[in-house]
C-alpha cells in the first residue's frame, strides 16, 4: 500500500538516493520542501542544475571548479614543490580548513579497491606522475582515508614515486580508522598533517 501520492513517493525516493539519507530524513527532507514557498523550491532546483551543468574538474589537480582551473590551482601564494595527494574534492575542503597546508593537491577520485572493481587504472596515478616528473616536486603528501583501501593506495603510490628521487610522506593517523576525511574536525586533521611520516 502506498502512503505518499505519486509525486511525493518519487520525490522521497529521489532524495534517499542520497548519500547518508535514509527512509526517514528522506521523508523529512520532501515534507520541508513541500512547505517551502514556491520561490525558495524553484531556487534550489536552479542551483542544482546551475551546479550540475557548470562544475567540472580542474584541468590541473582534478578539484571541483566552474574554470579551467580551481581556487587552488589558480593561487599564485600556494607552494607547488608539495602537493597533497587526497581521494575525492571533499577532501580538498577538509584539508584547506586547517588552514595549515599552503601547497597544491592531487585529486585521485577514489581510492584503489578491488572490492569495487578499482584498480591503479581507474584513478588519477598516471597524472600525479606526470606532475611530479614535469618538476619542482620535493615533497608528496598522501592524504588517502585511513582505512583498508587507503592504505593500500598510499602504499600503492610510494612506491609508483620511489624511482622518481621525491619525498613521500603520509599524514600521521590521528584519524579514526575507518573514518573520512571530510567528516573530521579542523584541530585533527591539523595534528595529522603536522604528524605526517615518511614512507
Amino acid at each position: 500500500m502506498q502512503f505518499f501520492a505519486e509525486p511525493l513517493a518519487k520525490l522521497i525516493d529521489e532524495l534517499r538516493r542520497l548519500p547518508g539519507i535514509g527512509a526517514k530524513t528522506g521523508q523529512r527532507l520532501a515534507f520541508h520542501i513541500l512547505s517551502m514557498p514556491q520561490g525558495d523550491v524553484k531556487r534550489l532546483a536552479e542551483a542544482l542544475m546551475d551546479a550540475r551543468e557548470r562544475i567540472r574538474s580542474c584541468s590541473v589537480c582534478g578539484n571541483w571548479t566552474d574554470g579551467e582551473t580551481c581556487i587552488v590551482c589558480s593561487d599564485p601564494g600556494r607552494d607547488r614543490s608539495c602537493i597533497c595527494v587526497v581521494e575525492r574534492p571533499e577532501d580538498v575542503i577538509a584539508m584547506e580548513r586547517t588552514r595549515e597546508y599552503r601547497g597544491v593537491y592531487h585529486v585521485l577520485g577514489a581510492a584503489i579497491s578491488p572490492m569495487e572493481g578499482i584498480g591503479p587504472g581507474d584513478i588519477r596515478l598516471s597524472e600525479l606522475v606526470d606532475r611530479v616528473k614535469r618538476g619542482n616536486v620535493r615533497e608528496v603528501i598522501i592524504a588517502t582515508n585511513p582505512n583498508t583501501e587507503g592504505e593500500v593506495t598510499a602504499v600503492y603510490i610510494a612506491n609508483l614515486l620511489r624511482p622518481l628521487k621525491v619525498e613521500v610522506s603520509r599524514i600521521a593517523h590521528g584519524l579514526p580508522v575507518g573514518g573520512d576525511l571530510e567528516y573530521a574536525d579542523e584541530v585533527t586533521l591539523a595534528r595529522a598533517l603536522e604528524g605526517r611520516r615518511g614512507m
